[in-house]
């Protein structure tokens, strides 16, 4: 007899980048040496997913600040606008760097 009590674990990643075990799953996927995370339903994650590949190294996150924290980046094909932020971001720190305040 299957027992309907059962509760599924989903493996997920916290704001270090640990994996833990979750009652819940995950929001976003992600890819765990490329640092980038983006909806479950992204085509070109899916694409990937559909030929065996980078499965290895799909990750999960119970939200954006965890992905976020973790140190992962927007995708930039099903998150545009999240990565327009990013990158910008990215640019003045870049800029801060090399320029400073002048």
């Amino acid at each position: 007899m299957a027992d309907n009590n059962s509760t599924k674990n989903y493996r997920l990643l916290d704001a270090n980048g640990k994996a833990y075990e979750s009652d819940t799953k995950g929001t976003l996927g992600g890819h765990r040496k490329h640092k980038i995370y983006g909806r479950l339903d992204c085509p070109s994650a899916l694409r990937y997913i559909a030929k065996r590949q980078h499965v290895k190294n799909r990750v999960f996150f119970a939200d954006e600040g965890t992905a976020i924290a973790a140190g992962y980046r927007p995708c930039a094909k099903c998150m545009p606008k999240e990565y327009a932020v990013w990158k910008t971001k990215k640019l003045i720190v870049i800029s801060l760097l090399f320029h400073g305040d002048k």
